[in-house]
């Protein structure tokens, strides 16, 4: 009967009748993310050691911009999360 089997999805190789392929990789129904163009990770090849590869790397390339963004975003939720706590500020400065 299958009690501990799942089924498996159907697939179907469609082609659309009128399509024209101009040089362009895959399907034109292909799902693809909106930022993977831009993504270093997603090109190329995707396994493990690569994307892990690629991750370190980038993280090597420091943009100060970059830093100083997270510096202050991370600066605004303290103040927020202390002005929620009603923490008093006035210890700081005498």
């Amino acid at each position: 009967m299958g009690l501990f089997k799942t089924r498996q999805n159907k697939k179907y190789s469609y082609t659309p009748r009128y399509y024209k392929n101009n040089g362009e990789e895959g399907s034109p129904y292909a799902i693809k993310h909106k930022f993977d163009e831009y993504r270093t990770i997603t090109v190329g090849k995707h396994n493990l050691k690569s994307k892990l590869n690629h991750a370190l790397s980038d993280l090597k390339e420091k943009d100060p911009e970059v830093n100083r963004r997270i510096l202050i975003i991370i600066a605004v939720l303290v103040l927020i999360f202390l002005f929620i706590i009603d923490f008093d500020l006035s210890i700081f400065f005498s």
